[in-house]
């Protein structure tokens, strides 16, 4: 038999007294009337960024998607199962979310096993080489632009690319396309440094990320 972990059950014990208690009443109005966040945020599901606590976030203010390396896949109707296109769906037209924001962030795991796929391999990884597949196009146009560069650095690089591609990924939605063409939805990226705290926002005019 499988016991609930220890560490666990006491850091709910104490979520409830110090958290929850003190904002029931927040809780049984979101229990009672869903959630109408304003905001969605596709993120890693790295366990050293956290959305909510990045943006001081209460519960029911994001809606968050989390994933290996914050990547939104291409619009496409013929797989079977679309975990992140669904999750999308729901906030932009269910939710009527305005903001969507993919972050990104400094050591990521997933732009690591793109750039190097020997490292997958060595894990006996199944899925995680073909989802990051994705980035494979961004990947090889930074090798050969940046002959020579330490991996150090073009780990960096991938991982900022990812989010451009995550983001021109969202633009072949239909309901993306055809809402922020509206101006009721707006996209962003942005970039989170683990080590510095630092977050980043892509300026789409000049195609780079600008410390906040």
């Amino acid at each position: 038999m499988s016991y609930f972990p220890d560490h666990l059950a006491d850091r709910y014990r104490r979520f409830k007294l110090r958290h929850f208690i003190p904002h029931q009443d927040d809780y049984e109005q979101l229990a009672s009337h869903g959630q109408s966040p304003e905001v969605m945020v596709v993120s890693c599901c790295d366990s050293r960024v956290e959305p909510e606590a990045v943006f001081s976030a209460m519960p029911g203010e994001l809606f968050v998607v989390r994933n290996v390396a914050n990547l939104v896949p291409p619009y496409e109707t013929d797989g079977k199962f679309h975990g992140v296109s669904a999750a999308l769906e729901f906030a932009v037209l269910n939710l009527r979310v305005k903001h969507i924001v993919v972050i990104g962030h400094s050591s990521c795991g997933g732009v690591r096993a793109c750039i190097d796929h020997e490292a997958t391999r060595q894990t006996e990884a199944e899925f995680i080489a073909n989802w990051m597949s994705m980035l494979d196009e961004a990947r090889d146009r930074l090798i050969a632009a940046n002959a020579g560069q330490p991996p150090p650095t073009m780990r960096a690089d991938l991982e900022r690319e990812g989010v451009k591609v995550s983001l021109a990924n969202l633009r072949t939605f239909p309901c993306v396309q055809t809402l922020e063409g509206k101006g009721r939805l707006n996209l962003h990226g942005a970039y989170f440094d683990i080590s510095t705290g630092q977050l980043s926002v892509l300026n789409e005019a000049t195609n780079s990320f600008v410390p906040l």
